[in-house]
Parts: structure tokens; sequence; C-alpha cells
């Protein structure tokens, strides 16, 4: 039996700031923005190539401080050419790390132990990681 990950509830204070980061500046496709009853509002945006999608909104999704989630990660198969976009895009990134060497001296491999890391504007921490191929 499959398992999948499908949705992720990413908790904000701003719908419309958060949706703007998410679609404008990360470059996720809004898949849907409803608001089914009074209070109620849900926005669904997916990374490009993902299977799993995040989810902002109010009323019908957990509530959550915003800025409490920490650690979610995208896979990324070149993270130097993932930098210079989110950068491109107003991101404010950091720069390139390799695990247990520190910054990145544009020579290192950097499969499976390369990152950048970012946060939302509420604070939600992600990570973007380098895996070219996997077995």
């Amino acid at each position: 039996m499959e398992w999948t990950l499908e949705v992720v509830v990413v908790p904000v204070s701003d719908i419309d700031r958060a949706k703007a980061f998410y679609a404008d500046q990360l470059g996720f496709t809004l898949d849907h923005d409803v608001a089914p009853a009074p209070g109620v509002r849900i926005v669904q945006l997916t990374p490009p190539g993902s299977g799993c999608s995040v989810v902002i909104g109010e009323g019908a999704v957990p509530d959550m401080p915003p800025g409490s989630m920490k650690g979610l990660q995208l896979v990324v198969k070149d993270l130097p050419k993932a930098h210079a976009e989110l950068r491109e895009r107003g991101v404010d990134v950091g720069e390139i790390q390799v695990v247990g060497a520190g910054p990145w001296d544009g020579k290192a491999n950097l499969d499976n132990v390369g990152f950048v890391f970012f946060t939302d504007p509420d604070g939600n921490s992600w990570a973007v990681q380098q895996i070219s191929s996997r077995r």
C-alpha cells in the first residue's frame, strides 16, 4: 500500500500576504482560493513538480500560531540555480551551506548535503536541499 503526503497546513497571520509570497516569490502554483462560508477561506498552493501542497487559510484549517512550522523542506536537483531564482524573486534566502562543512566553496558536490534556508513573512522556516538523483 502506498501512503502519500498530499497537504501540509502552514499557519499564517495574513492570508493574502502569504499567498503572494508563496505564489509570486516562491513560484508555487495557486491551486485554489475558496471561501465556501463566512469566516472560512482555504488557499492551496503547490511547489512546481511536487505531489504535496501547502494550505493556508482560516476557519477550516487547524488553528496554529503563525510562524510555528519549522523545518519544512523542498528538494531541488540544482541548488545554485534554485538559490539564484529565490534571490531574483526577492526571497531573503541565506547562502548555500554544506552540512558539516559550512558555507559552500563553489566546488564541493552538493548532493544530499547542500542546503539553503529561508522563512516566510510569518517566520515559518524552510530548507531547500539538493538531491539530483535517488536510488
